[in-house]
């Protein structure tokens, strides 16, 4: 498989590693956080170290990531450095796309949007971090519906859209059938089966290329035999005969067809339609309407200048998710993928790094919770409810000689060490020294006074009194793995116990 190769490519991968882990801090809580809402949650910061925040606790929870990052287009960009080189710009979204794709279930799905200046070497990128065999399609999305005459050149009028999957697991939903659709189906002969519409019954293939669909056939109405002459029948005799039977061919209310059709009836038709790669301005939204959105949403001078339609996200996420499923956008913007994805009943985590996470992106969510009408509303029936917590990134968990921040509680800590140990997303809350039992193992973590004991002989420390209470209150009958600040057990007795003993902070790692 090619790769695409750029100044620093190394450092840009090993940076991956090295991305220190931040404490997410609650400010505000909008609205309603509880039940399907709970996992709502607006980040102010830096979305690499945001990314890697969210690991401990969401990675392979994400079931559609939607990000729309800076095009590289040497344009000025109010919130975000858009005139980075290619090279730099290459090495700013390789380890975000390694901890995106970390964050991603196993039947989860990316979908990526760009124009023409970096498409292709993300093309590349995203094969190398998700894998080739792992590409979905390449969409291409009309963004503008008219072009000046005064320009000179070829105009662009279309952006792009790469998907990729985290495994084969996923599998896109289908399209809404619409009114346009459905209207293509009638009943003419009054069939009791309901609404169908013609297919045709002729093959492409020649009668050369395919003798064995050769034969004649009668139309029951005129009594007439009809012979192929040019064209095969796109059924066997056997199948034939079947739609006989069934009364499943349409030779015209008087039998005028010179050749019959199917009827392939809507009850037979599955509930939906099968999306395709180009997506018309009529279907997905485009700039023009995105901007009177943000000027609706923002006021004219605090709009911004290229935000994307509600619409285009609300295909993609009828694509990729279902009600309750998780949405994470890094790249959020002016929240468009935060207020399609609460008014559509997905839950969602949206990133945002400037001061306009908090002018913009909270106050268009305080409005959705409200029942604003604006862009998919009414064809979502929205009428508001709901909410979302407001963090912003903290201090560091770790110094830079490993040793903990004082302010990391024992819920963080725990996050940490069970993602580390079993690779699977944490739980929303650990309040017991047993975090719980994977593989046969069971873990647990002495830290913050768990125990409600901070002495030596307690809390922090394992001791033989505080390994018998952890068996008598926390049993489990197999291997143990505890963390502690130290033990006072000797090799020969942890060994003897079925323990092994993790010390903080030396043995902590995050993946």
């Amino acid at each position: 498989m090619p790769f695409v190769d750029w100044v620093n490519k190394n450092q840009a991968k090993a940076s991956t590693h090295r991305v220190p882990v931040h404490l997410l801090q609650q400010e505000a809580v909008y609205g309603d956080t509880t039940g399907p809402y709970s996992d709502n949650l607006l980040i102010q910061g830096d979305n690499l170290l945001a990314l890697k925040a969210l690991i401990p606790v969401y990675a392979g929870r994400i079931k559609c990531i939607f990000i729309d990052p800076p095009y590289n287009t040497q344009s000025a960009f109010e919130h975000y450095d858009d005139k980075l080189e290619h090279s730099q710009w290459l090495s700013m979204m390789y380890p975000r796309l390694v901890l995106l794709r970390e964050l991603l279930g196993e039947d989860g799905s990316i979908w990526i949007t760009a124009d023409d200046n970096e498409t292709h070497y993300l093309k590349v990128l995203c094969d190398e971090v998700f894998g080739r065999a792992n590409f979905v399609r390449h969409i291409t999305w009309q963004k503008k519906y008219s072009v000046s005459n005064n320009f000179r050149g070829i105009a662009s009028i279309t952006d792009h859209v790469l998907v990729y999957r985290k495994s084969p697991a996923f599998a896109n939903q289908l399209l809404p059938r619409t009114d346009d659709a459905a209207a293509r189906y009638s009943n003419p002969d009054n069939d009791p089966r309901g609404p169908w519409k013609a297919v045709d019954y002729l093959n492409q293939a020649s009668i050369a290329q395919r003798k064995n669909l050769v034969y004649d056939i009668e139309n029951p109405i005129t009594g007439e035999i009809v012979t192929n002459k040019v064209k095969a029948w796109k059924y066997e005799r056997t199948k034939h005969e079947d739609h006989v039977r069934e009364n499943r061919l349409w030779w015209g209310l008087k039998g005028e067809n010179s050749v019959p059709a199917l009827k392939l009836f809507l009850s037979e038709v599955r509930d939906g339609m099968t999306p395709h790669n180009w997506w018309p301005h009529s279907e997905a939204g485009h700039t023009d309407e995105a901007k009177k959105e943000s000027i609706a949403l923002f006021g004219a001078t605090s709009a911004f200048s290229t935000p994307k339609p509600e619409r285009l996200l609300h295909r993609v996420l009828t694509l990729a998710t279902r009600p309750g499923d998780i949405v994470l956008d890094s790249f959020l913007g002016s929240g468009t993928t935060s207020a399609v994805a609460h008014k559509m009943g997905r839950r969602y985590v949206g990133i945002e790094m400037g001061d306009h996470a908090r002018t913009h992106c909270a106050p268009r969510l305080e409005k959705v919770i409200a029942g604003e009408q604006g862009g998919i509303s009414n064809s979502v029936n929205w009428k508001g409810g709901g909410g979302f917590r407001f963090c912003r990134l903290g201090e560091a968990a770790f110094d830079v000689d490993g040793r903990i921040n004082p302010d990391v509680r024992f819920n963080t800590l725990a996050s940490f060490i069970w993602h580390f140990e079993t690779a699977t997303p944490a739980a929303d809350t650990f309040d017991k020294p047993l975090l719980g039992v994977h593989e046969g193992n069971g873990y647990y973590l002495l830290y913050n006074g768990i125990l409600g004991d901070r002495r030596p002989d307690g809390g922090n420390v394992l001791t033989r009194s505080v390994l018998q209470m952890l068996k008598e209150q926390y049993p489990h009958e197999g291997p143990k793995v505890i963390y502690g600040e130290t033990t006072r057990l000797g090799d020969a007795s942890l060994a003897a116990e079925g323990v092994t003993f993790q010390q903080i902070p030396y043995d902590i790692k995050v993946r």
